[in-house]
């Protein structure tokens, strides 16, 4: 089965940019919108609509395969691809991506994949959000093309099993830290609540006293709310190195502050991500082990969770090969082409370190469905609810598409 033509559209994502460093440098609030100056290139404003390209693949047999090109809602951080924006990648699309695609034979996914995640354009890779969306409409035109579910064609071409069973979703809350708890606790998810401190003065504390207070009031919140005294959801927080802001980024301080956190969450597990940016991947591998040592050494069951310069399947690999922390974030959008996440994840299940297939707030229904399907066949230990902030929405893309998948994939046994 070939392709018989791509069309590409610019859409909106679910959530915006945001200009993450001037966040950090303090950019006040009006309404929803952030004041101040933006100071990562490519930003107009510290926080602008969020942006996709829609790719749609005509097939011979008249079927239409779908992804979406996104980019994280931080982008341009963390050694990540600049800013994603549409105007700027439909032109390039259309005179060097279009010739490519069509004509193109789909019967496999993966060779397809890897093709178009090492092609280099004048010298240059493919943004990630393009390698992203090309591979999400490229396994959707193969399970088309042979007439299989995504994960099927994941686990057929990896030579996995197919499990017709859950993985475990994160919520996440947004700057509606509050209400948003109240939802997850009524629907019973898995991991909660991200949380977003992403500011020492208005969400950490200049001595950590905000986030101590928050992590008290939500264990206590679960433990009020809870239907059953077996929900025992796992609490996972990221505070986008702000701890190491306050603390001078000095591991054992670090840990200690991390470790005191534990007695507050009442016997829920507790999983902090990032608490440190050490500013470039090496320095941030030796910052996350020191902090993940010093943890072990006082006997704290807080884990460790890995996100910024931790991007590309090679990061990855060095992260985990490092013993750096307990956990990954499999960042989706990231690491380009989607068979880089399946990677990924059995990467992380054979070393023995914990996969968090996770993503952005800024993707869209398709990535998040496609996303699904990756997780079904590669088994990550979590799996973020996406897209938007709503979380809602975002519960009921990911949790139906798994349920919907999961009930095929049963009456195949």
């Amino acid at each position: 089965m070939k392709i018989k033509q791509a069309i590409f559209t610019a859409g909106y994502s679910s959530f915006y940019f945001d200009d993450q460093q001037a966040i950090k440098n303090g950019a006040g609030h009006d309404g929803f919108i952030y004041t101040g100056a933006p100071v990562t290139p490519g930003f107009t404003a510290v926080r602008q609509a969020g942006e996709c390209v829609s790719v749609q693949l005509i097939l011979e047999n008249g079927a239409i395969a779908m992804g979406d090109c996104t980019a994280v809602q931080y982008s341009g951080a963390g050694g990540r691809d600049p800013l994603f924006l549409a105007a700027n990648f439909i032109p390039f699309l259309n005179d060097y991506i279009k010739p490519l695609l069509e004509g193109r034979d789909v019967n496999t996914f993966l060779e397809n994949a890897r093709f178009f995640d090492t092609l280099r354009i004048e010298g240059k890779l493919l943004h990630t959000a393009v390698r992203y969306g090309l591979s999400q409409a490229l396994l959707d035109a193969t399970a088309l093309a042979t007439k299989r579910l995504k994960a099927e064609v994941v686990c057929d071409e990896w030579h996995l099993p197919c499990v017709p069973e859950p993985i475990p979703l994160f919520g996440q809350s947004g700057d509606d830290r509050y209400l948003a708890v109240d939802k997850m606790i009524l629907k019973g998810v898995d991991v909660l609540p991200h949380a977003l401190i992403n500011n020492v003065e208005e969400k950490l504390g200049q001595k950590g006293e905000k986030l101590r207070t928050y992590v008290r009031w939500l264990s206590d919140r679960i433990l009020q709310l809870r239907q059953s005294s077996d929900y025992r959801p796992t609490l996972h927080i990221d505070v986008y190195g702000t701890i190491g802001l306050i603390f001078a980024m000095e591991p054992k301080r670090c840990a200690e502050y991390i470790a005191s956190l534990e007695q507050e969450a009442q016997g829920l597990p507790l999983y902090i991500e990032g608490p440190v940016d050490a500013g470039n991947k090496a320095d941030q591998i030796q910052a996350l082990a020191a902090i993940t040592n010093e943890l072990a050494r006082l006997g704290s069951g807080v884990k460790i969770v890995a996100d910024e310069w931790c991007n590309t399947f090679q990061d990855i690999v060095d992260f985990t090969d490092a013993k750096s922390c307990h956990m990954v974030q499999i960042k989706t959008p990231d690491l380009g082409s989607i068979h880089n996440i399946v990677d990924a994840v059995l990467y992380c299940n054979k070393h023995g370190m914990e996969a968090y297939q996770g993503g952005t707030c800024n993707e869209t229904d398709i990535s998040a469905r496609t996303c699904v399907h990756v997780a079904l066949a590669a088994r990550p230990m979590r799996m973020l609810i996406k897209p938007g902030m709503g979380f809602d929405e975002g519960l009921n893309i990911v949790f139906n598409e798994m349920n919907r998948t999961i009930a095929l994939l049963q009456t195949k046994d």
